[in-house]
């Protein structure tokens, strides 16, 4: 047993990631949860899918977080851009072209939608599979290629996609690869009762709220909470248990295509964020059970659809239980 870091957070660090929390409360209510996960992700560096059915403020969060981002010293919002997809969609509509300046007489490329900061990608699914891989070498890489040319794209870059799962007409299910590149899945999710009731109550003003909302971070903030992400502590068992789980995924009798290393890798960049929003600077074993099923489940093809919820969990609670016995943080 060793000790974690035990110093708190830097109070410019915690209050910094509250105050975007919070800001996002101001306009999505009812669903602390979900902005948390969405902000953990930010933070690990990632890009995350969303799930749901229509009309549960899925593209409404995804501009929440932007609006609350200023891009620079001009106090402008960071650069959000928006792409429906749809089946007629082609990479070039992402990507950019070349146009022929006829003053100039030469070609010059116009960037597209993916030379941005904060990327929603609605209802994902709809695009033909040749658009979807257009966003691979960018989300992978930060980067895309032109012909012969390749370009970075910009330093903060953070994609959100969203899919509709009961509109099953003319879409195109991502592939293995594609979902892979997503560090984690969340369902969006109808709110309770009490939640719903105050947004029909408030509705005018949580629309002002949005409009209305103020920029409480800028880009070099958030680039700085990522650096940090990469200093938070993690012990080695629980490094370990990340790398049991995964390759728990490859044996079990009920999944037929487990998780990759690349999911292990981004299960430790999620647990480390997710520890610096939960306002620490060490990575404890709840958090494995916290955020695994978010990471991993929509990287797993399974061969039983009836049974996929009890293979993972028995995966996840088995490893879990060997942590809690461990006691890693007791004994100081």
């Amino acid at each position: 047993m060793i000790d974690p870091v035990t110093e708190p957070v830097s109070i410019d660090a915690a209050h910094a990631i509250q105050r975007l929390v919070g800001n996002m409360e101001q306009v999505i209510k009812g669903k602390r949860r979900q902005i948390e996960m969405v902000v953990t992700c930010l933070i690990a560096g990632g890009h995350i899918l969303m799930e749901d059915n229509p009309g549960t403020g899925k593209t409404v969060l995804a501009r929440t977080l932007a609006q609350s981002i200023s891009g620079g010293a001009d106090g402008e919002h960071v650069l959000f851009k928006r792409i429906q997809f749809t089946p007629d969609l082609l990479p070039m509509d992402l990507i950019g072209s070349h146009i022929f300046d006829d003053r100039n007489k030469e070609f010059v490329f116009k960037k597209g939608p993916l030379f941005c900061n904060v990327l929603l990608a609605d209802e994902i699914n709809r695009a033909s599979p040749k658009v979807q891989s257009a966003l691979l070498e960018a989300m992978a890489e930060q980067q895309i290629t032109v012909g012969d040319t390749t370009m970075l794209l910009e330093r903060l870059f953070f994609a959100i996609a969203t899919q509709n799962p009961i509109e099953m007409e003319v879409t195109y299910p991502l592939p293995a690869a594609q979902l892979d590149r997503f560090f984690m899945k969340i369902q969006f999710g109808y709110v309770n009762e009490e939640a719903e009731l105050n947004i029909y109550r408030e509705y005018l003003s949580i629309a002002k709220n949005l409009t209305d909302l103020k920029q409480v971070l800028s880009m070099q903030d958030i680039l700085a909470l990522q650096a940090m992400a990469g200093e938070v502590f993690l012990h080695d068992e629980i490094i370990r248990a990340v790398s049991n789980i995964v390759r728990a995924t490859r044996e079990h009798q009920d999944i037929s295509l487990g998780a990759s290393t690349r999911s292990g890798i981004a299960f430790l960049k999620c647990l480390r964020a997710y520890a610096l929003v939960c306002g620490r600077t060490y990575v404890i074993e709840d958090d494995v059970k916290d955020i695994a099923r978010v990471v991993l489940d929509h990287r797993l093809v399974y061969r039983n659809k009836d049974g996929k919820q009890k293979a993972l969990d028995s995966i996840i609670n088995k490893e879990t239980e060997r942590l809690a016995k461990l006691k890693l943080y007791q004994g100081k």
